[in-house]
């Protein structure tokens, strides 16, 4: 990875499926000063203690053999959601905020949901996306790693 210059009140969004962090820099290009603008975290337990359905059966009624369907995901299912939420609340943030720039930095999974869930106005504004999981990292951390390319 390159070295990433953050615009002064560039927004930063470092997430998974679970958290995600909203960050702004305070600083400059030169000199970043990335700080918690706000978090949101989900509860989101294993697909095992959410849903208790059995996987269906469907009949067909030709052959009269009855295959199995995949069971509902209920995990997957959520991390979705939660990517919906944090996109709708990264437009708020732009729209209100007059945001100039954003970095998107997310494990590849929940990069794609992002995407999907970004609003055009969201997406015309992202100058780097970054393919990693750093939602457990402190944010002078994050910052570090953002900035020094690597």
């Amino acid at each position: 990875m390159n070295k990433l210059k953050i615009p002064h009140d560039a927004f930063v969004f470092v997430g998974d499926g679970r958290k995600a962090l909203f960050l702004r820099n305070e600083g400059d290009e030169k000199y970043p000063n990335l700080k918690t603008e706000r978090v949101f975290e989900d509860e989101n337990p294993p697909t095992h203690e959410q849903g208790s359905e059995r996987p269906g059966h469907v009949q067909a009624s030709y052959t009269g053999q009855r295959s199995a369907v995949e069971p509902v995901d209920w995990h997957d299912i959520e991390e979705q959601r939660f990517a919906r939420k944090v996109a709708a609340a990264m437009e708020n943030l732009v729209r209100t905020r007059k945001a100039p720039a954003l970095v998107v930095v997310a494990p590849p999974r929940t990069l794609a949901e992002l995407r999907d869930a970004f609003h055009a106005d969201v997406k015309a504004r992202i100058i780097a996306e970054v393919n990693k999981d750093l939602t457990k990292h402190p944010v002078g951390d994050i910052e570090k790693h953002l900035t020094s390319g690597t």
